[in-house]
């Protein structure tokens, strides 16, 4: 009988694997992966800024004293989206002496890519308070604001504000009626008259700077 053949001493593989290649890989080079990088965020914040959230600059003293020159306040777009506005909110809306209102998903989308690389200037926007929607019929009477024959509590009004009468006016339907909280030093619906609601922004729900005055609205 011929002698059988001594076992492998060393270790036996179960499969054979391929030559390592790592060596071969290769990453994107920096100069392409940067402008890649850059041109994601962007598209992110133009997302963000066109379907969720924009932060906004006060620019003026109109909304004293809820709201002071060089706050920055936050403002949902989708507030708006699945509820109705009600009086009391605090809206970011269209020029109603500026930009059409009507704009589309893409046109917006498109708008906003155009501002966020410097294309294009932001189009002017105001924030008031919505004292009526569409529908109430709202007057002044002696400085006395009534909605529906109904006087106003207004807690949040400028300790100097005042008015002249105006009205009764009975707000069309898809419209809202504004007013400043500091009502000698605002352009509103006294001046500009009635807001379509296609042309409102979304809802400023708190004050993000300065920190010391960061709140709700």
């Amino acid at each position: 009988m011929p002698p059988r053949a001594a076992p492998p001493t060393g270790p036996v593989a179960d499969v054979t694997t391929a030559p390592d290649d790592r060596g071969r890989r290769r990453g994107r080079p920096a100069w392409l992966e940067f402008p890649i990088l850059v041109v994601s965020a962007l598209l992110i914040a133009v997302f963000i800024k066109t379907f969720l959230f924009q932060a906004f600059w006060i620019p003026s003293s109109s909304m004293e004293d809820t709201l002071h020159v060089n706050d920055r306040v936050l403002v949902s777009k989708l507030a708006f989206r699945f509820g109705d506005i009600q009086r009391g909110d605090v809206v970011v809306f269209d020029d109603p002496n500026g930009t059409p209102s009507g704009e589309s998903v893409v046109e917006a989308v498109l708008r906003n890519l155009r501002e966020s690389v410097g294309l294009s200037t932001p189009r002017s926007e105001f924030i008031k308070r919505v004292i009526a929607v569409g529908g109430d019929t709202v007057e002044v009477t002696d400085g006395v604001l009534l909605v529906n024959g109904e006087v106003v509590e207004e807690p949040y009004l400028h300790p100097t504000s005042d008015m002249a009468d105006f009205g009764p006016e009975t707000i069309s339907e898809g419209h809202i009626f504004v007013l400043g909280d500091n009502r000698n030093a605002s352009q509103d619906s006294r001046i500009f008259g009635e807001v379509e609601e296609s042309s409102v922004v979304g809802n400023a729900f708190v004050i993000i700077w300065p920190i010391d005055r960061w709140g709700g609205l």
